[in-house]
């Protein structure tokens, strides 16, 4: 399925398909028409005949995290673009072993990856037409996973770092829980409370919503002090 999400400056369309069931993302700023897309997964095909259909010019292919069901759509974005692949290289390893991810869940790319063609930097900003995406980085699901906010539209693409009532798993190869819940802490939780989280697996949720009732993040009492467990 495919769902446009309100916005001010960024049309953002979500496509969700696939046996993981993740959410692919497609960028389009409202005032030049230039798109870019985010985590093309299961469902890039459908994204891919959007972008074909409307004619769309997408400037970017932006990964927040190698995963195998983060990546496997990119041969479909590929034939209807050319546009360059950005990905933080900590994930470098994850991307050039992305046919053997899948083997280990029982499961067959859709084809070849092609290779990354820019590096992601932490505190850098990239842009969707006039609309720049601040690079925040957040590994611990994933050593070079960043997350994308974009402030005009109190939004941020936090990949798998945190979920409705969750948050991403741990026990894959890099994966770290303590330092998956310090970039929470420091790259989710710190931003505005009505945020609006768009996640890769499931709903979107906000800030304020996982601080208070996400039972990995609630508050310990501690005086006024933000701890969590």
């Amino acid at each position: 399925m495919s769902e446009a999400l309100p916005t001010t400056r960024l049309r953002i369309r979500r496509f969700t398909g696939g046996p993981f069931q993740e959410n692919g993302y497609l960028l389009e700023c409202l005032s030049t028409g230039k798109a870019a897309v985010v985590d093309p997964g299961h469902a890039a095909d459908r994204m891919a005949a959007a972008i074909q259909e409307e004619g769309l010019e997408v400037e970017a292919i932006y990964l927040t995290h190698a995963h195998l069901d983060h990546v496997e759509g990119i041969p479909d974005i590929r034939r209807v673009t050319d546009a360059p692949i950005f990905l933080h290289p900590a994930d470098q390893f994850l991307y050039d072993r992305a046919a053997a991810q899948a083997q280990a869940f029982g499961y067959q790319l859709k084809g070849e990856l092609p290779a990354v063609d820019r590096e992601i930097q932490p505190g850098t900003s990239l842009p969707v037409g006039e609309v720049a995406l601040e690079v925040r980085f957040a590994p611990g699901h994933a050593p070079g996973h960043v997350i994308f906010h974009v402030p005009e539209d109190e939004v941020a693409l936090v990949g798998d770092v945190v979920f409705h009532r969750s948050i991403g798993r741990t026990d894959l190869p890099g994966g770290d829980f303590q330092e998956l819940l310090q970039s929470i802490r420091e790259q989710v939780l710190t931003l505005p409370g009505s945020t609006r989280l768009l996640t890769g697996h499931g709903p979107d949720t906000t800030v304020d919503e996982e601080r208070m009732g996400n039972p990995f993040l609630i508050p310990q009492t501690r005086g006024d002090e933000g701890h969590f467990a």
